[in-house]
């Protein structure tokens, strides 16, 4: 019996001492063109936005195709995240987190959507796509009118219902993340 557990116990120990030779083995380097579909920064005054526009409209027809098996029909009732309602609820015993009750800025919306949806293919979505599924969302929380457009000059400037209500945190320095590195 100790000669068996000796023997896992050693045959662990050189699996793990194998691993990074075997990882050499899989994957290989990003193109540059896989590279540059993932480096983007679109920060909250909408610097990083990419060129491209999107209506309502078009946002409905790609949310049904790419987004409403999930989040369900106009936002609500899927198996994943609530997109819609909620305004006025977090400060009650039961609140409602959704991209119109809790998100501080639209660009951030754009910018969740291009790198991380639709789930099965994040990233797949073209510019003027993820521009029209913003825009179909923020319709549907009444932030953005039902004839409404998106593009990077007009989205930075939608007032989301909840911008005020995130607190700066004065004594956070960014750069203290990439210390001692």
């Amino acid at each position: 019996m100790f000669s068996i557990r000796r023997a896992w116990i050693l045959g662990a120990i050189a699996l793990v001492c194998a691993s990074p030779v075997l990882a050499n083995e899989f994957g290989r380097p990003a193109t540059p063109d896989e590279i540059a579909l993932w480096d983007i920064e679109v920060r909250p005054d909408g610097k990083g936005l990419p060129p491209g526009s999107g209506t309502v409209e078009r946002g409905k027809q790609v949310f049904a195709e790419n987004c409403a098996a999930c989040h369900g029909d106009g936002g609500v009732g899927g198996i994943k995240d609530r997109l819609t309602g909620g305004q006025g609820t977090l400060t009650s015993a039961t609140p409602v987190k959704t991209v119109g009750s809790y998100w501080p800025y639209a660009t951030t919306l754009f910018d969740y959507i291009h790198r991380a949806m639709p789930y099965q293919a994040p990233g797949s979505l073209s510019n003027d796509d993820t521009y029209a599924v913003a825009a179909y969302i923020l319709s549907l929380n009444g932030i953005v009118p039902p004839d409404g457009k998106l593009d990077r000059d007009s989205l930075p400037k939608v007032k989301m219902p909840n911008r005020d209500g995130f607190v700066p945190d004065t004594e956070f320095d960014p750069a203290r993340l990439f210390r001692n590195q």
